[in-house]
């Protein structure tokens, strides 16, 4: 509008001066169209909603990857728990939250593979409401008992479990969380009866079992094994179907005494489906850089994780490939939600 009047006060052709202000205006938006959404994030500070409780593997993962993200971005990403209902609370929220780029979850097997087998009915769809970014770790359970509980190995925690019916207990981070399908799993696969007692958190459990409020669980590694370290818990095995690179010592428990054990969590970020693909792309690429200097990896290590960094189709298939798994131990055990 101000080319078109300059040009008819100085004697131009209107249309002339039409054809220029029509090409400046092209231009214009050419320019504003060229320039990626990605280019400009983030310009203010991120939330990671991690939908369980504060000290957990989540939260753990949560607050290493934010500080990385927040040297290498120059902007605030703020870890905000938002715990309740098996992650069913912070899960749901992300899952409804404005697909800007400026809420992320901390997803894991717990709020995206174990609830959809678990839940009949979740106020979220894991696949479709979510567009993946990458898978962060891996991370085995850890099975752990009492130090006073008369056992030495997983052979005679089974043992025990049979020649006891319905004495020995179970904890874990809540109704749907990994832990409490790796009890399920554990409980099948042994044939004993084994009683489930959910905690509000990983952290809860654990403690549960260091006071002898419950026999044992099958937790995230990461949160649980200073405890182990300290001497206040006694591990058995670890989940996976090979030792881990944290505890090489401790065997799987499968080697300890029940052949086709195998469960693991893992940690990946995700953001609210239809969220501009060049955030996705620049938030993959920053993540993946990451999780591949030295600092994080002696941190995330340290932590009992085994770094992974991936693309979003591959997270994807992830996710669809526990969904499948978690959906046949429910079906197996008898699992319910409440």
């Amino acid at each position: 509008k101000v080319a078109l009047v300059s040009g008819l006060r100085s004697g131009a052709s209107p249309r002339i001066v039409a054809a220029g202000a029509l090409a400046l205006m092209f231009t214009a938006g050419h320019e504003v169209h060229a320039q990626p959404v990605g280019a400009a994030y983030p310009s203010k500070a991120v939330r990671v909603i991690v939908p369980s409780a504060p000290g957990g593997g989540s939260d753990i993962i949560a607050r290493l990857i934010g500080q990385q993200l927040a040297s290498n971005l120059r902007q605030t990403f703020l870890v905000d728990n938002r715990p309740g209902a098996a992650n069913i609370v912070g899960t749901e929220l992300v899952a409804k939250a404005q697909p800007d780029g400026y809420t992320l979850i901390m997803g894991s097997a717990g709020s995206h593979s174990v609830n959809t087998a678990l839940y009949p009915k979740l106020p979220y769809d894991a696949l479709k409401d979510f567009a993946p970014i990458s898978l962060v770790t891996t991370a085995p359970n850890i099975l752990i008992v009492h130090p006073s509980l008369p056992v030495k190995s997983v052979k005679d925690l089974v043992a025990l479990a049979k020649a006891k019916p319905g004495e020995l207990t179970f904890g874990s981070g809540g109704n749907g969380s990994t832990a409490h399908l790796s009890g399920e799993l554990f409980r099948v696969l042994a044939g004993a009866n084994l009683v489930h007692v959910p905690f509000k958190g990983a952290p809860a459990a654990a403690i549960g079992v260091m006071t002898g409020e419950i026999s044992m669980g099958i937790l995230n590694l990461p949160p649980t094994l200073p405890h182990v370290r300290s001497g206040k818990l006694k591990a058995l095995g670890v989940s996976t179907a090979k030792r881990s690179a944290a505890v090489p010592e401790i065997p799987t428990i499968a080697e300890g005494g029940l052949p086709g054990y195998e469960a693991s969590t893992w940690y990946a970020v995700l953001a609210p489906a239809g969220t501009p693909n060049d955030i996705i792309t620049r938030l993959n690429s920053e993540l993946v850089k990451g999780l591949r200097s030295d600092d994080m990896k002696k941190r995330i290590a340290a932590e009992g994780g085994d770094i992974v960094g991936s693309t979003p189709e591959e997270l994807t298939a992830v996710i669809k490939r526990d969904i499948e798994k978690w959906t046949k131990v429910v079906a197996a055990s008898g699992a319910k939600a409440n």
